[in-house]
């Protein structure tokens, strides 16, 4: 019954906070929209991350408030707001969402991630979504690529819109390079060599790196781990049933070599990003193996 009560609690307290601040965001939004001028445009755009970061400030607090759930936070702490970062995670629960809000807000630019395009229909988040220039990525089977090729690499071409759009600012941009929650029957489906993650997608991150460039200050190479290896629902964060969550922080300088090629078009370039994503992805499974080991 605590549980229920503590879960219901914080909920209520997340939802007010996000109907409170989300008018205020859509109406900045609204203005960014009809406003004529590239300064105007941009004074918008700060506008609606200043709300952001405000939501997540609150929500963290929220969380504090409410629940028992430690943020056990290491390594690189460095950060700046003023410049652009990117971001690789591992992903197993919606609770890393959480577990990055805790990490960067207020210490980088206020993150994007790419995401399902379903997912603007979620009430309110989904114009949330909108509002801050979220990229919506469509992602096509491998049938139907097979029946319509036309569409290869369509998700791509979005990605690199994006990335096109944060170059005017500086910004935190979210890479989970599996492109989805990491689970023993994905693991098993896909034949991945890793023991705690799926298979990386490199195309995405190599887009990402194109299109910003020298603009990015580093990669923050993040790495999420839970009691037992058992990645929680996001209930459990909420009813305060989740004690710890480790997150590892590892900061890397980024090789220009790594965006001076054609992706698509270049085999070999290719392939050298294809092993760069690899190394960090070994790495990580190695890393996650020895956080596991703290329970």
């Amino acid at each position: 019954m605590r549980a229920l009560l503590t879960g219901a609690t914080t909920f209520l307290l997340l939802l007010l906070n996000t109907l409170t601040l989300i008018g205020p965001m859509m109406l900045i939004a609204l203005f960014k929209v009809v406003l004529p001028g590239k300064q105007a445009k941009a004074a918008c755009s700060r506008g609606v991350m200043w709300i952001a970061e405000t939501w997540a400030e609150i929500c963290k607090a929220i969380f504090a408030l409410m629940t028992p759930t430690r943020w056990d936070i290491r390594g690189d702490q460095n950060l700046r707001s003023d410049t652009s970062y990117l971001v690789v995670c591992n992903h197993q629960s919606w609770v890393d969402i959480a577990a990055l809000v805790q990490t960067f807000n207020r210490k980088t630019p206020y993150f994007k991630f790419f995401l399902k395009k379903e997912l603007i229909w979620v009430p309110f988040l989904g114009l949330a979504f909108w509002a801050l220039d979220y990229p919506f990525m469509k992602r096509y089977s491998k049938e139907l690529l097979e029946k319509r090729p036309e569409l290869k690499g369509k998700d791509l071409e979005i990605t690199k819109a994006a990335c096109e759009k944060f170059a005017d600012m500086p910004v935190t941009v979210v890479n989970f390079l599996e492109g989805t929650r990491c689970t023993p029957e994905k693991q098993a489906r896909q034949q991945s060599p890793y023991k705690h993650l799926l298979r990386p997608k490199a195309g995405g991150v190599a887009f990402v790196m194109a299109a910003l460039g020298d603009d990015l200050d580093a990669l923050l190479d993040v790495t999420i781990a839970y009691p037992e290896g058992k990645p929680p629902g996001f209930w459990a964060l909420l009813s305060g049933q989740l004690e710890r969550v480790i997150i590892d922080v590892r900061t890397h300088n980024l090789d220009p070599a790594l965006w001076a090629g054609d992706y698509q078009e270049d085999a070999a370039f290719r392939a050298g990003v294809q092993r760069w994503v690899s190394d960090l992805w070994e790495q990580k499974d190695a890393r996650i193996e020895r956080l596991q080991k703290e329970w």
